[in-house]
């Protein structure tokens, strides 16, 4: 990708999209993103409707978030317990939310809390289920086992070689 091109990506997103973009980039029509900024499950950031022939403007990190709860609905998630799963993740999610790592088992959205636990969003931040990370290990066995390297050969009999 040439200069121009990231320079024309990064006014784009500066400027925002419009809904009718914003509606084709993420995969929906232009009336589920109305039905969606008129019952609050997402308005756009850049610019909302102020009344006849006002403009939408959506920001990326609102595309972001549309192609999230796109994906959700696609997994067969309810539009309810999509908003239900949206209000805990703004509340609880610092990063973007797009970036949540969510584990979905039927009817049941679980998010990977930074500790490593899997909360249950539509049963209330219940912990379903801890997550150890295997990360790591190899490192850690290494400089443990480094620390005693020399004490284990100190202790082998020392063998002639003829």
């Amino acid at each position: 990708m040439d200069n121009a091109q990231l320079n024309d990506q990064q006014l784009a997103k500066a400027l925002g999209y419009s809904g009718t973009q914003t509606a084709t980039v993420v995969g929906i029509t232009y009336r589920q993103l109305d039905y969606w900024a008129r019952t609050d499950l997402i308005r756009p950031t850049l610019s909302d409707a102020s009344g006849s022939g006002s403009r939408r403007r959506y920001s990326y990190t609102d595309l972001l978030e549309l192609k999230t709860i796109k994906k959700l609905l696609d997994a067969g998630i309810k539009l309810e317990q999509v908003r239900k799963v949206f209000e805990y993740l703004r509340e609880h999610v610092t990063t973007d939310i797009a970036s949540a790592h969510l584990v979905i088992e039927g009817e049941s959205v679980q998010v990977c809390a930074d500790d490593g636990q899997l909360i249950d969003i539509l049963k209330k931040g219940q912990g379903v289920l801890n997550l150890l990370s295997m990360s790591g290990v190899q490192s850690e066995l290494e400089a443990d086992v480094a620390e005693i390297a020399a004490q284990i050969l100190d202790e082998q009999p020392h063998r002639r070689v003829i």
